[in-house]
């Protein structure tokens, strides 16, 4: 294919264009990781920008001493992972019946579920449920009233309504259940599907915080986003062996910096393991009619 200068023009104005989308999201992080590794004397004077003044890992050493971040770490493991897999079980196991036209009350489900996404409860009742679930002050709390999300559910409705009946209808003449279709069949067809709903859900459990304030009191069940917002409004750290001499080094900006950080980067590593499956997405969607 010929390139003519329309298209030229277009495909200069979109590197552009996304170039500097990219560097809006990225230079403010390069910067956070700058001034968490700078001193103090250069972050007061105002010498960091792209680049660390002053080298330290203070900051780290400070906050990783901390058992209450790691005790915050902790628990957003728990309620990102089984969080997770909670999600796309039932996420999964509700849209598949939903996406087949032979399964009665579907259209009536699906009004229900588009009220939710239209209509969300209040505050208050939510409260109640959870407390008359006896939920609160656990980390059950954060998952299971986020269990499915309406909008999740129907993309992943959309993508079962795209697979092929006759595939399905082969494997019922087979004798397989819907269950082993789902599992053996659907399921395989449907990482990408999957990738995407997971990271979405991922993210979210992961960035949890209001949900923890209003359901957990107790200091051992608290997410990590709790504990860094603690640190960056408040200043409060916990107990540290750091010595003295290092804390008249260190800033209070580069320590929520490096809190900042070390909350960050944990959520930014499950992408590349997940990109794979969303190349082969964008692939599949390139060569259907």
């Amino acid at each position: 294919m010929i390139m003519t200068r329309g298209h030229k023009i277009f495909n200069l104005f979109n590197i552009i264009l996304l170039g500097i989308l990219g560097l809006s999201m990225v230079l403010p992080l390069i910067h956070i990781i700058a001034q968490s590794l700078s001193n103090n004397a250069a972050i007061n004077a105002g010498k960091v920008s792209l680049w660390p003044v002053g080298f330290t890992l203070g900051s780290y050493k400070l906050i990783l001493q901390d058992p209450t971040i790691w005790l915050g770490f902790r628990n957003s493991v728990i309620i990102t992972v089984f969080g997770t897999l909670i999600n796309l079980f039932m996420t999964t196991t509700l849209a598949y019946p939903l996406s087949r036209p032979e399964y009665l009350f579907r259209k009536s489900i699906l009004v229900m579920v588009l009220f939710t996404l239209i209509f969300s409860a209040p505050l208050i009742p939510n409260y109640l449920l959870v407390k008359q679930l006896g939920l609160l002050n656990t980390l059950w709390a954060l998952m299971l009233p986020m269990a499915i999300s309406a909008f999740n559910l129907f993309v992943m409705r959309s993508f079962f309504l795209n697979l092929p009946t006759e595939l399905l209808d082969s494997a019922r003449i087979d004798g397989c259940g819907e269950f082993r279709i789902l599992w053996n069949i659907v399921l395989p067809l449907s990482k990408p599907a999957m990738a995407t709903m997971g990271i979405m859900y991922a993210v979210g459990h992961w960035n949890r915080y209001a949900e923890a304030v209003f359901y957990i009191d107790h200091r051992n069940w608290i997410p990590l986003q709790v504990r860094l917002r603690e640190i960056v409004f408040t200043d409060q750290m916990g107990q540290s062996d750091v010595s003295s001499e290092l804390m008249l080094l260190l800033s209070p900006e580069g320590i929520k910096m490096a809190v900042i950080v070390v909350a960050t980067i944990p959520i930014l590593c499950v992408y590349p393991f997940l990109q794979k499956h969303f190349i082969q997405g964008m692939m599949v969607g390139s060569v259907k009619s």
